[in-house]
């Protein structure tokens, strides 16, 4: 009785999903409402929106995985390293952006670098996408399976296609009012298991005290030049590498106006530091309320926890929250691709396409990427291993190119270009041979003496 009044909250919530995105059809007429919800977001919606950008299924799972073993210094990367990327695009980048009044982040190579610029950032960009967006219909597809008994396949096509459809009708209207949706649904559904269990553990003070001695560091143990080059990478990996990146982009530059864009990032960053605290102390309570569930899979701790040891009317809020939470990502992370593939690949080609060809375009990108994510979530080969490496792969070629062309009037095209490359080669020879040195280090490195060097020695090209 319980899993039938659990799986159709869950077909409910989902049915909302769909019907919100119908409703927000109704404002799409442009490709700019399309992708950027018409500019047309105050503060709160902003900053729902952008603190959505990256909660889905590694803060739910992965992130609390790490935590139980490693303490702080395991989840440097997400939820640390990720609240940092907010703040910094809030504080330096948010501005320049909104007054260039551009649709995609590769837009800017355009207007700064020249046309081959575009289509080099469009092509490095978009494969970055599909492994994160393929783990997280795996998620999807594990809680539908969990909750129903639904074989994994077909819960990943069921979550894929709920998402697409609405994508589709609604753009960045949809995925806005959805993840406002969405993060009430989340903040309540983890605000209240976390409080039924900090009680059953005595308070935080019982928690802190029975774990084990450092674990709560921020900072390393060892300051070895190896220990530390591992430690800044794992800052920077997302920290720097998801900030030239679509999904971030359109969602900041979805605000009303640009004091509203700053802000609305930086609030998105506090919010994504407090509120993925949550299921990290969810899971150390977890582990010393029911140290059985240390025997499975750690990345399923919070969900098996709550199906086995708490009551109905928890369950639903909690898969409500995480189902909100893969749902937010999964959206923006499949419109991300979309607009830049048909803004600045298929218009590359063609340019004299209308606003309404180009909308049609970026719809059936939409389509596409989601079947190819889908095909890769059923393969399900290493699909966890690629999340970590998208924002790596941005990183490497992206963020010098970004920050110099914004930053430093000498940077031209020929030291971007060269940059992309040289960032993109450096990190994959030493992620291939394994240095001991994070592969990341070398391609931003790389990447630095490319813009540098074809900057200065070619002079002003485009």
């Amino acid at each position: 009785m319980n899993n039938s009044l659990l799986l159709f909250s869950i077909l409910l919530y989902l049915s909302l999903n769909l019907w919100i995105g119908w409703w927000a059809s109704r404002r799409v007429k442009t490709t700019k409402d399309f992708v950027l919800a018409g500019r047309g977001l105050g503060f709160m919606l902003a900053s729902m929106v952008t603190f959505a950008t990256w909660f889905g299924s590694e803060t739910l799972t992965g992130a609390p995985a790490e935590f139980i073993n490693d303490g702080f210094l395991g989840v440097i990367e997400e939820p640390f390293g990720a609240a940092l990327c907010l703040i910094l695009v809030g504080v330096f980048y948010a501005r320049s952006f909104y007054r260039m009044n551009i649709i995609t982040f590769c837009d800017f190579f355009r207007i700064r670098f020249g046309k081959s610029t575009e289509l080099i950032s469009a092509i490095v960009m978009v494969p970055s996408y599909f492994g994160w967006i393929a783990a997280q219909l795996v998620a999807m597809g594990v809680v539908l399976q969990a909750v129903t008994g639904l074989p994994l396949g077909t819960g990943i096509v069921i979550s894929a296609s709920i998402v697409m459809i609405y994508t589709i009708m609604g753009g960045m209207w949809s995925v806005s009012i959805t993840d406002f949706l969405h993060n009430v649904i989340l903040i309540a559904g983890l605000l209240v298991l976390g409080s039924i269990l900090l009680n059953k553990t005595g308070g935080v003070e019982q928690l802190i005290g029975q774990s084990p001695k450092g674990f709560f560091r921020i900072i390393p143990h060892r300051f070895s030049f190896v220990s530390m080059a591992g430690y800044v990478a794992a800052w920077i990996t997302v920290g720097l590498g998801s900030i030239p990146q679509q999904d971030i982009f359109q969602r900041v530059m979805s605000s009303k106006n640009e004091n509203i864009a700053v802000k609305s990032s930086i609030m998105a960053g506090f919010m994504y530091l407090t509120v993925a605290m949550l299921p990290l102390f969810i899971a150390l309570m977890a582990k010393r309320l029911y140290p059985e569930l240390m025997l499975g899979d750690l990345k399923m701790i919070i969900p098996s926890m709550v199906l086995k040891h708490t009551g109905l009317g928890v369950q639903i809020l909690f898969f409500g929250a995480m189902v909100s939470a893969i749902l937010s990502t999964t959206s923006g992370a499949i419109l991300a691709p979309a607009a830049v593939i048909g803004e600045n690949v298929i218009k590359f080609f063609k340019p004299n396409m209308t606003d309404a060809q180009s909308l049609k375009a970026i719809r059936w990108s939409i389509v596409g990427i989601t079947l190819c994510c889908i095909l890769m979530a059923m393969l399900r080969q290493n699909v966890y291993e690629l999340v970590g490496e998208s924002s790596a792969f941005s990183l490497v070629s992206l963020f010098i190119p970004l920050t110099a062309g914004l930053k430093w009037q000498k940077a031209n095209s020929v030291g971007c270009i060269a940059s992309m490359t040289m960032g993109w080669g450096g990190w994959f020879v030493c992620y291939l041979i394994n240095t001991q040195i994070p592969a990341v280090l070398y391609g931003l490195l790389a990447g630095l003496v490319g813009m540098v060097a074809g900057s200065l020695m070619f002079g002003e090209r485009r």
